[in-house]
């Protein structure tokens, strides 16, 4: 988590200056009986951003100012997250669930078709959103993640790097800021998740994913120490069973999105222009 630390806190000095977001609506939806929080602003198409493992949508606020102009930006702290309903323990095909989630938000929104953007754990849920229900979903741009598979050393990977970011007071405070008082019960509940996930192989995506029948753009950064060490090799691969585009950014921390957040801005712009 410290590169996302670190990501924030350069973002944060780069975009201080920009105009914040003048009208924001916040409001609950109910899915399974459970209130999930998400949030609206600026003009445009709409686009729904999804956070990612042990985050919230508290991680795009500072990006608002990049998209809102442009885009009906959508917001959605995912079950368990943020201001969102906690629960009891997060399955082990968690990026299933929480494009589950996110089906019932379009489905709420009554928007037309929304376009997706997913970073890292985010970026299945938005794949797996489009490829359980294309009729509700416009394009899908996937940023930092690990692609088809996880890698054989991710659950001890994850092990050593969630035991690392709680002793680091960056990792801690944004840990802190996107859940509140509960942040290392989440963390915990996430981490065991992941781990099960890992060792029992499940699959990633609900379908295969040569079925996908919506626009998708790959997204990451060459310098990602916290995506798979071949991802840029999976990228080529999911892009020749989807006709994916790709866009890689030398240089940035995990996620692309808020390393390279002025980059990666222009590239979403373009691709759901």
């Amino acid at each position: 988590l410290q590169g996302v630390s670190v990501s924030y806190a350069l973002l944060i000095r780069k975009l201080r200056d920009r105009p914040m977001i003048r009208r924001q609506t916040m409001s609950y939806f109910y899915y399974q009986s459970k209130r999930i929080y998400y949030t609206e602003s600026g003009n445009g198409a709409p686009v729904l951003f999804l956070h990612g493992n042990t985050a919230s949508s508290k991680m795009f606020e500072l990006l608002l100012p990049l998209y809102e102009e442009r885009f009906h930006v959508i917001l959605i702290d995912f079950l368990g997250h943020g201001r969102s309903e906690r629960l009891e323990r997060f399955p082990a095909d968690l990026w299933m669930e929480e494009a589950r989630q996110t089906i019932a938000l379009l489905e709420y929104l009554k928007l037309g078709k929304i376009s997706l953007v997913g970073t890292s754990g985010g970026a299945w849920a938005a794949i797996n959103a489009a490829l359980e229900r294309p009729d509700l979903v416009g394009k899908v741009v996937a940023d930092s993640f690990d692609g088809r598979t996880l890698a054989d050393d991710f659950a001890r990977n994850l092990v050593l790097e969630r035991a690392s970011a709680k002793q680091d007071e960056m990792g801690v405070g944004f840990y802190e800021w996107c859940q509140g008082d509960d942040w290392e019960r989440v963390v915990d509940m996430d981490t065991e998740a992941m781990i099960q996930c890992a060792e029992k192989k499940l699959p990633l995506f609900i379908k295969p994913l040569n079925g996908l029948k919506v626009p998708l753009l790959l997204m990451g950064s060459e310098e990602d120490e916290m995506c798979r060490k071949d991802f840029l090799e999976e990228y080529d691969a999911i892009a020749k069973e989807t006709g994916a585009q790709i866009q890689i950014f030398p240089t940035g921390n995990h996620p692309a999105l808020l390393s390279n957040a002025e980059r990666a801005a222009e590239a979403i712009g373009r691709f759901l222009k």
